[in-house]
């Protein structure tokens, strides 16, 4: 199997080259099949076309699977009698290929799972308008009733994907089912085994509650090992940790943010002063972990298996940790904070909308049959399809129509490993919506999950800025100004936490940032976040 894929991955790079290189290449030299006459329909129920098609798609692949291969697709093509040919460069790879496909005109006819990293908003807007890809709300209105539904009933969604002008030219993955949906990024951790030792049987609220706790974890030997080895607070550099600590002086993101309709810059706020003052205290009394700017992911986890941290960020409290997922359930997760620069508490929330998943370009000679052929997958039934795999593999449905796990054949690891043997619905952003699935039991862990995210961040969450579109010359303008910006900011956040940059030198980091074109910067997301509103 490994053997046949590299040589189907050798083979896909070779003439993915080739087609770079020649400039000349004529049609029928198109390295992907795909049907070159326009079929009628069904617009209900399957099969979608009486007389079999082949689409072609290209995709970012994660190396588990040949596609071809995978059991899911090959029952959907029986169910739909549309087949595919693929082209899945590995995922580190997809954006190079990406961009060789548009620049050749060598494009598959649909673009799947690509997301906005690899597939931006700006490369949406440029190649819709050049007419590379196919403006889609007249094919959902028309033929993806499933689709419709969605943006009828979430108006947000619409705007989210509706480009400057007013056309939708990539579909989304919405999250739906799963607390974790509403998450930024993984949320921060108590250690509950030293919670215990300390006899804390309520979370901090307040900043202030929350440093003397620090303290206790620094100073009262919470691990018991004699040692005074503890590190009550910890981050990788303080990405998985700030959104959650710039909460607690009112900000909702480390950028533009928007409040009250206005779009503002946080790095300059008076709160993101306090919020530095606040993290430089924390760092100069031994409460911040002194390697947060040097450390790696590993080097964290190795602290977090040695019972050293007190509080730390991670997707879940085991993955850094080590410990099971019943013993995790004793680690409770953060409780928003307030203060004197906040005094209701605010957490950052996830849009939960995922854009760049499905685009039809303009190769594709049965577009009506595309849209119909994903339209499946955001239905209820549809995702359960996509996520689990046919039934047999990895689930069955008992007497009472509850969902059975099945164990994976011997040589999987985990069930997981074996569902990205089974479907594309893995470790990419495919284009669905994540409903829960009914039937499936959840487990202890998510209900746990569940209970502290309904807890500690849904009353308080507030989506900091909408997904918004720009203009190619915006998009063009805002990079310009953005990669400098960002670069400046992320240096100068270090500094004034460690120290090596005092807090007196405040006004002359302001006005360098203003100097970046800062105004142009805030006028731009101004302007898009206009736009969003009255789309």
């Amino acid at each position: 199997m490994k053997k046949h894929f590299l040589l189907v991955l050798v083979s896909v790079l070779f003439v993915s080259l080739f087609a770079a290189c020649s400039s000349n290449s004529s049609d029928d030299e198109r390295k992907l099949a795909s049907t070159e006459e326009t079929v009628e329909i069904n617009e209900e129920g399957f099969p979608i076309v009486d007389e079999k098609i082949t689409i072609s798609l290209m995709a970012p692949g994660t190396g588990v699977e040949d596609w071809a291969n995978m059991e899911t697709l090959q029952e959907y093509s029986e169910m739909t009698n549309i087949d595919l040919s693929f082209d899945t460069p590995p995922v580190s790879d997809f954006q190079t290929k990406l961009n060789l496909a548009f620049a050749s005109g060598d494009i598959a006819d649909i673009i799947y799972a690509a997301g906005s990293d690899d597939f931006t908003p700006g490369m949406e807007v440029d190649y819709g308008q050049q007419g590379v890809l196919l403006p889609l709300e007249d094919l959902i209105e028309e033929h993806a009733p499933n689709i419709q539904k969605l943006l009828d009933e979430n108006p947000e969604i619409e705007k989210s994907i509706t480009t400057v002008d007013g056309h939708i030219y990539s579909l989304p993955r919405v999250a739906e089912g799963g607390s974790s949906a509403q998450w930024v990024t993984g949320p921060m951790w108590y250690n509950g085994q030293w919670l215990d030792e300390l006899g804390v049987e309520e979370l901090p609220k307040t900043v202030d509650e929350f440093y003397d706790l620090l303290i206790r974890f620094r100073d009262e030997d919470p691990n018991g090992n004699g040692k005074a080895d503890e590190i009550p607070l910890l981050d990788v550099k303080m990405d998985s940790t700030r959104p959650w600590l710039l909460a607690a002086f009112g900000l909702k993101e480390w950028g533009i943010e928007e409040v009250d309709g206005e779009a503002r810059y946080t790095p300059i706020t008076e709160n993101y002063r306090e919020y530095l003052i606040f993290m430089n205290q924390l760092y100069e009394e031994g409460l911040l972990d002194p390697e947060t700017f040097s450390q790696s992911d590993e080097q964290k986890k190795a602290k977090g298996q040695q019972n050293r941290l007190g509080l730390f960020p991670d997707w879940f409290s085991f993955f850094t940790t080590g410990e099971t997922e019943e013993e995790a359930m004793n680690n409770p997760m953060f409780h928003p904070l307030t203060s004197e620069w906040s005094e209701e508490a605010v957490m950052p929330l996830s849009s939960g909308i995922s854009r760049g998943t499905f685009s039809i370009t303009v190769n594709n000679n049965n577009p009506e049959a595309s849209i119909r052929w994903i339209d499946y997958f955001y239905s209820e039934e549809g995702y359960a399809f996509l996520n689990m795999g046919p039934e047999g593999e990895l689930w069955e449905r008992g007497e009472d129509g509850e969902i059975i796990e099945l164990d994976p054949p011997e040589g999987y690891d985990s069930a997981e490993d074996y569902r990205g043997t089974l479907t594309p619905d893995y470790g990419i952003a495919t284009p669905t919506v994540t409903y829960p699935i009914e039937g499936k039991e959840e487990s202890e862990f998510d209900q746990f999950i569940r209970a502290e995210t309904e807890e500690k961040i849904e009353p308080y969450g507030e989506v900091p800025y909408p997904l918004v579109y720009l203009t190619k010359e915006e998009q063009d303008e805002l990079n310009t100004i953005e990669v400098d910006l960002e670069s400046y900011v992320r240096q100068m956040e270090a500094k004034f936490i460690t120290g090596v940059e005092p807090i007196s030198n405040w006004d002359s980091y302001v006005e360098t940032i203003e100097n970046m074109n800062l105004d142009r910067y805030i006028e731009i997301n101004q302007d898009a976040y206009d736009r969003w509103v009255n789309n």
